[in-house]
């Protein structure tokens, strides 16, 4: 009798309901592959988007991109990894909200730290990667710049803030509620701004004497994307990396010469990690940081894997903090 394993499933996009739980057969390991059996797993905003289709994706589709468990199964060509390893991996075929799963090798890296929670891990793994291609990928970081984060005590945000200040910047960082203000404090962000009751505009003006930031971490969209713009210094750098609150739509290059000749790019962790070596450099700087104490990873949300569902009720509805986490 074959063995089973149970993973959830979209099969129609929609509400949280969306998601299946389906028990098939357990798949099994090519020379190149390893079974990681999951620990944890990390949710992002992208995952709730996939199952509402907000964002594309071929049906049936798995459910999300990254998690953390033992290394199972090790494919005949696998070097890296050893059997019983705690491992990490971030793989773009949807599919790692399951109890185990099968991943190419080049996708996993073995946690530097065996001791390191699976759950900090997750937590860490697809929202420390964004945060290191946004503060160390688009454009460097010189000691004193102020830079601007939207929706800075999220998952992404916490870790980014943190890598930012450890990169010498001053961050201002936008929050929806005070609670989440005094959190962020404690992450680095020197000046937290509570929106939509405080104009961040006017507070990034008053940081900066003025001048603006050199880089905005536009993360929430349309419903401050021009204000976004109206904060940038002059051949300032707009990352929009997110919008929950609508796409921003299209930017007239006559508007962006009047703001200060700005720049403005649309970036994803998916191009900045796609080769295999550009993942293990994210990875390994990542979890390099967190071994020495320079990230602290925020789990602020575990639910049981079959809760999936609930997650992603509580992160559309703004009520999550730093990280979510299934556990297994």
């Amino acid at each position: 009798m074959s063995r089973t394993t149970g993973r959830f499933v979209v099969e129609h996009t929609g509400g949280p309901e969306a998601l299946q739980w389906v028990v098939e057969a357990a798949q099994p390991v090519g020379p190149n592959e390893v079974r990681v059996r999951h620990e944890a797993i990390g949710v992002d905003y992208i995952d709730t988007q996939i199952r509402a289709g907000e964002m594309p994706a071929t049906l049936p589709t798995g459910i999300g991109f990254a998690a953390v468990g033992i290394a199972d199964e090790i494919g005949a060509n696998v070097a890296h990894v050893k059997q019983g390893q705690r491992v990490a991996y971030m793989y773009f075929t949807a599919g790692s909200y399951a109890e185990e799963r099968v991943v190419p090798a080049e996708r996993i890296v073995v946690l530097p730290d065996q001791e390191l929670q699976p759950d900090l891990a997750a937590g860490a793994l697809f929202r420390g990667l964004t945060a290191w291609y946004l503060s160390t990928r688009l454009r460097k970081i010189e000691r004193g710049d102020a830079v601007l984060v939207h929706a800075a005590a999220g998952g992404v945000g916490l870790m980014l803030t943190q890598w930012l200040a450890h990169l010498g910047a001053t961050v201002i960082g936008t929050v929806d509620t005070q609670q989440k203000a005094d959190v962020l404090r404690e992450f680095g962000c020197e000046h937290a701004v509570v929106i939509p009751g405080e104009d961040f505009v006017a507070k990034v003006r008053d940081v900066t004497g003025g001048k603006g930031v050199a880089v905005v971490y536009e993360s929430i969209g349309r419903a401050t994307f021009e204000g976004s713009l109206d904060s940038a210094r002059r051949f300032g750098l707009i990352v929009s990396f997110g919008w929950p609150s609508g796409d921003p739509g299209p930017v007239s290059l006559m508007h962006l010469r009047t703001k200060g000749s700005l720049f403005i790019t649309r970036p994803t962790v998916t191009q900045y990690t796609a080769d295999a070596q550009d993942f293990r450099d994210g990875a390994a700087a990542l979890f390099g940081l967190v071994r020495d104490g320079v990230l602290k990873v925020k789990v602020g949300n575990r639910y049981s894997l079959r809760d999936a569902a609930q997650a992603h009720r509580d992160i559309v509805a703004g009520r999550t903090v730093g990280s979510v986490v299934l556990t297994v």
